[in-house]
């Protein structure tokens, strides 16, 4: 739970940024608002001035990669899976993995503001795709196999976000919580 702490803070900072921005977090006006803030401002961040759509993106996104197990942050997930089944199929189908890619996609509009950190979310979803894909491999417990599969696919998903192939990434979001929810209705104990 560690791991997503670290990830929810960088995600509140994320959305207080987006507040000190823009005065308001209702994502009509924030996505409507964010064209003039690309160029045109810059804020002191860390002793660096920084354009704000760009802290505020990369700041989403450290929070997206906690929430759907991005290297570095991936941890939490295959610790995840030694709980009872039930938990597992919870926490695969439905709620923590889904968090992080479907906050990329419903901020997207911001995220296309900023090229630059679109190349580091491609960078980082195909880094965590390749990592969790060879580290499932040399797995002998089923539930870890099947923990850095569903890792894996996190980083397909991100990797798509990141080229800009939104209904792509969310279609692949919902046929993954289906196969892997039935997956786990298949599972002998």
């Amino acid at each position: 739970m560690v791991v997503n702490r670290v990830s929810d803070l960088f995600f509140t900072i994320g959305i207080l940024a987006i507040f000190f921005t823009f005065q308001t977090v209702e994502f009509n006006t924030v996505f409507a608002l964010a064209p003039y803030f690309v160029e045109n401002a810059t804020v002191s961040f860390g002793g660096y001035m920084v354009p704000p759509l760009t802290l505020i993106t990369f700041l989403l996104f450290l929070g997206a990669m906690g929430k759907s197990a991005q290297i570095g942050l991936h941890t939490w997930l295959p610790d995840a899976m030694e709980g009872p089944t039930p938990v597992s199929a919870l926490i695969h189908a439905a709620t923590m993995v889904t968090a992080g890619v479907f906050l990329i996609i419903r901020c997207s509009p911001l995220f296309e503001c900023v090229p630059g950190v679109l190349s580091i979310i491609v960078l980082v979803g195909a880094a965590t795709a390749f990592m969790a894909a060879t580290s499932g491999l040399l797995q002998n417990d089923l539930k870890k196999v099947i923990a850095y599969s569903t890792c894996s696919q996190l980083g397909y998903m991100i990797f798509v976000c990141g080229l800009s192939s939104y209904t792509a990434s969310l279609f692949h979001l919902s046929t993954h919580a289906f196969f892997k929810a039935l997956l786990f209705l298949s599972q002998v104990q």
